[in-house]
């Protein structure tokens, strides 16, 4: 258990100086690794004996994965642009610093989390555990495989890295200084405000969907006022609520899952996004591709109706672990500013400490909806799409798996109070779903 303010890691809380930093290649690899003797340690051998491979298939970095004849590492390092445009859209190296930042915090406040074996901050590197064992979860999900502690783990995962990074958990000194650490982070900050909150609902050169198929859904869209303004309500959200360390981006392709006979092993992988923001948002992120990956099983599957049925499951276990890990670490380590047990607890009044947590899961529960639904709508008008979607074939039939979705994300942006839960929202998928064939 953690003790009251000891949240940070073993993290730098400066920002590096970058005026040394070189970006590598396959070829340079072996030579920096070998000057972090914990990392020539892991590998063994000489670097002679390091075989390195590219594998970031993301949209900001380089990813390689170094195999020497003790073991193997993955190194990370973030260019100084968006990978997925490139040197036109540049983007702050500050971006690795802030990842390990939060890395540290979560996987010291969470766990589940790749251990990081050498952070080098002016080379924007990160040095961590070689998860090539595992699978990206949006993969396993989109091949109909089944990983049943996913939902378990990530539920406690946001409740534990949430709670505690929180002024729930934190006291308000030390909370705010967490708060300064991370507001550095605004360039992916922005990207989220823009890319989530604004650019779907406008024409935006990035922008980009199924065309023609969803030219005239787009266009309509856009001329909703009406989901404009709940969406707007949420970027609003987003840039006020700074009530715990948010892991940005927590989708199913931030999560590697592994099988071995009967045991997995659920990690959660980069948080270059986290900042102080609202709990919903990460807990709505999660949900929202978990909404996509059922409705894309349409077009997946011969009969998607039993995979789909087993995805809707894990939404609704995902905040059921959730709320129950959330619930406990209330009762039993709430010693940060917020809702004192001096004024609860300590007074007797047990059940208005009870009342009080049920109003702020009932909160942070519409809030994540809301988020879920904004980030379903992005993933479909806007820059970044899910291969869940983009690999179905043809156009016409993922155009009519992405009607569906975005006839949810609608009402889970408009609507979000009215259907107030996880449950009620699963409820709307199978309605949208209707008679599965």
């Amino acid at each position: 258990m953690l003790q009251q303010n000891d949240i940070r890691g073993p993290a730098e809380d400066t920002l590096p100086d970058y005026r040394s930093y070189r970006p590598l290649t396959v070829e340079d690899v072996p030579e920096r690794l070998a000057a972090y003797a914990e990392v020539a340690s892991t590998l063994g051998g000489t670097p002679a004996d390091w075989q390195v491979r590219e594998v970031g298939d993301g949209n900001l970095n380089f990813v390689y994965i170094v195999t020497g004849p003790s073991g193997s590492v993955c190194l990370k390092q973030a260019l100084p642009f968006v990978r997925l445009v490139g040197e036109g859209w540049p983007l702050p190296l500050s971006r690795s610093f802030f990842e390990h930042a939060a890395l540290s915090r979560e996987g010291k406040a969470a766990g589940a989390t790749p251990a990081i074996l050498r952070f080098d901050g002016g080379q924007a590197l990160i040095v961590m555990e070689d998860l090539s064992s595992h699978v990206i979860w949006r993969k396993a999900l989109v091949a109909g495989e089944r990983h049943e502690t996913a939902a378990p783990v990530l539920g406690r995962f946001m409740a534990e890295a949430l709670f505690r990074t929180s002024d729930l958990s934190l006291s308000a000194d030390a909370k705010k200084r967490e708060m300064a650490l991370f507001a550095g982070n605004t360039a992916l900050a922005k990207i989220t405000e823009d890319l989530v909150f604004t650019d779907p609902y406008r024409e935006h050169p990035l922008n980009r969907w199924t065309s023609p198929e969803l030219d005239e859904t787009a266009a309509a869209i856009r001329a909703d006022a009406e989901w404009k303004l709940a969406a707007q309500e949420l970027k609003w959200m987003f840039l006020t609520r700074a009530e715990a360390l948010v892991h940005g981006d927590l989708h199913t392709g931030s999560v590697m899952v592994a099988k071995d006979g009967e045991a997995e092993d659920i990690r959660v992988i980069d948080p270059e996004f986290a900042f102080y923001g609202p709990m919903g948002f990460d807990v709505g992120a999660l949900l929202a591709n978990l909404f996509l990956n059922c409705f894309a099983q349409s077009g997946h599957a011969a009969d998607p109706k039993p995979i789909q049925d087993w995805v809707l499951a894990q939404a609704e276990r995902t905040w059921e672990c959730f709320a129950a890990r959330f619930s406990e670490l209330w009762r039993t380590e709430r010693r940060g500013d917020a809702f004192p047990g001096a004024l609860f607890e300590d007074q007797g009044q047990h059940e208005a400490a009870q009342t009080a947590l049920s109003r702020y899961l009932a909160r942070l529960q519409v809030d994540a909806l809301g988020f879920a639904g904004v980030k379903m709508a992005r993933r479909i008008l806007g820059l970044a799409h899910v291969s869940d979607l983009e690999t179905i074939e043809p156009p016409a039939r993922r155009a009519a798996c992405e009607k569906q979705a975005l006839n949810l994300a609608r009402q889970l942006v408009v609507e979000r109070e009215a259907i107030a839960t996880v449950s009620a929202a699963c409820g709307r998928v199978q309605s949208i779903l209707g008679d599965r064939q």
